[in-house]
């Protein structure tokens, strides 16, 4: 990831869905204005979600994803429909193509009711205008329900209705939403922010990782001042800085000797903390964490990744937080991992997800995730809280927020 991009978490996805030769792939590259998609008069041509980063105007960074056909067929066209739906998972707005030669089917009906439940901001595109009439238009749209502003005919072939479409998506998926922050609004202008860093076998050759640079970047917006430290230099530089700072924040696998080497008057919590919050699910991943106390023998505990990487021999998710988790709870446990996309449809038999800070994940995708946990009453929590607990310092590492704190002090009084 560059330090120049937008990181792909931050874009708003907007998904392009439909059945076999709807033309959506077509329809996705005239809105683009560039050939993303392959193109072709085969059935079935996208057999993988595409997705490309780019800059739509007038809406800014986006993710364009194309998807496959929602009618395939067969045991593999099972499965690449599957994928379809899983990306709608992540979608901040859907544009569902119907061929306007053919009109709407099962299928289309199908996705157009799941995007509707999942409260996805959607338009209908009517492609091949050029090949029908203003009363196929109508008869579509009436037949879908759909308002004047839901439903649009395009032509990917001539380009009539491309611009408008494009307006139509930025409408859609543009809508304003609550600002938030990393951290900003836990400083004020010129505070001091010691982030700690370890540099070691596992950290990416010749740059920081993404919660890193992002944190960095929302400390400069609020005009606080970033002192980046690995963790064995922390010490000596609290020392030496002259001004207490205001926090210190840590990648949550040195939280033990950061949490020592800290004095008990500076605040301090981690990354994965801070992107707890910014996932939107902070309270509960505290509240998660405490299953641990509840785990019997033989229990399974699920540990998901939003990203895909190289697994090193001490790798955090499939090797440390285990050990981890054995050592704090003392029982025989299972532990099941999965990482990037796929995330398990049904997670009754597990009795604890760990989930990682969630940084490659846009928002939607997250929140997916938690609700799922949350409907099937299944605790969750993520590294870096997991972490603190186990070490028994989650206290201390959430005093930055002064109701988890409390929430934590009420707990402990049950």
């Amino acid at each position: 990831m560059s330090m120049n991009q937008t990181p792909m978490s931050e874009r708003v996805h907007i998904g392009f869905f439909g059945k076999r030769n709807a033309g959506k792939s077509s329809v996705m590259n005239a809105v683009t204005g560039q050939d993303i998609a392959v193109v072709s008069e085969v059935k079935g041509t996208t057999t993988d979600p595409v997705y490309k980063s780019m800059e739509l105007l007038p809406l800014g960074p986006v993710v364009m994803m194309d998807t496959p056909g929602i009618d395939d067929e067969g045991d593999l066209g099972g499965l690449r429909v599957k994928k379809s739906y899983q990306v709608l998972n992540k979608t901040d707005a859907a544009v569902l193509v119907i061929d306007g030669t053919e009109g709407s089917s099962p299928e289309d009906e199908a996705l157009l009711e799941r995007i509707r439940r999942k409260k996805i901001p959607y338009l209908v595109v009517m492609n091949k205008k050029d090949l029908t009439t203003e009363e196929a238009e109508r008869k579509l749209r009436e037949h879908l329900g759909l308002s004047e502003e839901e439903f649009l005919a395009v032509s990917a072939s001539d380009g009539s209705g491309i611009r408008e479409l494009k307006e139509r998506i930025a409408a859609a998926a543009g809508r304003e939403e609550e600002e938030k922050y990393i951290v900003r609004d836990l400083v004020s202008p010129s505070d001091f922010v010691v982030l700690v860093v370890p540099v070691d076998k596992a950290a990416p050759k010749g740059r920081l990782i993404l919660p890193q640079q992002q944190t960095i970047r929302d400390l400069l917006d609020g005009d606080a001042v970033s002192v980046v430290v690995k963790d064995n230099e922390l010490k000596r530089t609290l020392e030496q800085l002259g001004k207490k700072p205001k926090l210190v924040i840590t990648d949550s696998q040195a939280f033990s000797k950061v949490a020592e080497d800290t004095p008990e008057d500076i605040l301090l919590t981690s990354f994965s903390i801070l992107f707890a919050r910014y996932k939107g699910n902070l309270e509960g991943a505290v509240r998660g964490v405490t299953a641990l106390d509840r785990v019997k023998d033989g229990d399974t505990i699920l540990i998901s990744e939003g990203c895909t990487h190289h697994r090193q021999c001490d790798d955090i998710g499939t090797v440390k937080i285990p050990r981890w988790v054995r050592e704090y709870t003392g029982k025989e446990l299972h532990f099941e991992t999965t990482s990037g996309t796929e995330f398990p449809d049904e997670l009754g038999r597990y009795s604890l997800i760990v989930h990682c800070g969630g940084c490659m994940l846009n928002e939607r995708e997250m929140k997916y995730r938690l609700s799922c946990a949350q409907d099937q009453n299944v605790p969750m929590t993520n590294y870096g809280i997991l972490i603190a607990y186990v070490k028994g310092i989650l206290r201390r590492s959430v005093e930055v927020f002064p109701e988890i704190a409390e929430l934590l002090d009420r707990s402990g009084d049950e």
